[in-house]
């Protein structure tokens, strides 16, 4: 089994480190930059499963492809947010109109700002985005590059220990923010396999729970991101590690967050998702 793992998807990156995960199905982690990749190395076979966002799986069939979900977290409230600066004029998200936001484009970031927007009366087009990457924006934001951040984990943890800056919205108030795990339907994985990948995680996220200094630790190690053990701690304290196997209600989560990319002409055409095949929820992942 070749599981992708990309620094930004902390379960998966955990999985990589923890003892015997995965081990019945032998897997192969294969390692990754970002996300964004998960479609396009799930389709050329280089890897059969991943972990992202869940704004992923949705521009994949979006584009094409047939996505089957495995698996999703709990909602993860604390993992974004949008920041100015202290001495901003922008009081709230209906102050955005026209400023200059930075996000990693295409990942829950453009979601998370989507439906902000939204709640304040405004849509994409409305603000200018400018693409992130996996660099730090926050230099960006304090020297006026740009007027808006979107930080997400770890570097969200330090940006609310900050002084000269402040936060505008958060996931928590706007969306569910749950890590998915998924495949393509041309991966055939059957009904077990994905059962058997459902409950892995759960089982991995029960002992990352029970062992936070571990997990960090073992995230430190690994270079996952610019973060130190405390730093981590903290991250992985303030997440709920539970998984679920995928259902219908996953499903229809994500079919919210489709149709919201659409009226904000992010997506060009209405997307209806597929997401499941017989045998994904059988059974709960415990």
């Amino acid at each position: 089994m070749k599981i992708g793992v990309h620094p930004s998807n902390l379960h998966l990156r955990l999985a990589q480190a923890w003892p015997d995960a995965f081990a019945g199905l032998k897997p192969r982690f294969v390692g990754y930059p970002e996300g964004r990749d998960t479609a396009r190395l799930l389709s050329s076979g280089a890897i059969d499963f991943g972990g992202t966002g869940s704004t992923p799986p949705i521009l994949a069939e979006a584009a094409g492809h047939r996505v089957v979900y495995i698996a999703a977290s709990a909602p993860r409230p604390a993992n974004g947010g949008i920041f100015v600066r202290l001495d901003s004029a922008i009081r709230s998200v209906a102050d955005l109109r026209g400023k200059r936001i930075t996000l990693v484009d295409g990942s829950f970031h453009t979601y998370l700002l989507a439906r902000s927007l939204e709640d304040a009366g405004l849509r994409l087009p409305d603000v200018q985005t400018v693409e992130t990457g996996a660099a730090d924006s926050l230099p960006a934001l304090l020297d006026g590059r740009v007027e808006a951040w979107i930080a997400m984990a770890p570097r969200l943890e330090r940006a609310l220990e900050r002084g000269d800056i402040r936060l505008i919205a958060r996931c928590g108030d706007t969306i569910p923010n749950r890590s998915v795990f998924w495949t393509l339907a041309e991966r055939n994985l059957d009904g077990q396999v994905r059962l058997h990948i459902a409950r892995e995680l759960a089982r991995i996220g029960r002992e990352v729970a029970a062992d936070p200094r571990r997990a960090a630790g073992l995230l430190a190690a690994g270079g996952a991101g610019d973060a130190d053990v405390d730093a981590w701690e903290r991250v992985v304290r303030s997440r709920d590690f539970t998984i679920v196997a995928a259902d219908e209600a996953i499903v229809a989560e994500q079919q919210t967050e489709a149709d919201t990319l659409h009226r904000h002409f992010y997506l060009d055409r209405a997307v209806r998702l597929g997401g499941l095949l017989p045998g994904v929820a059988e059974g709960a992942a415990r």
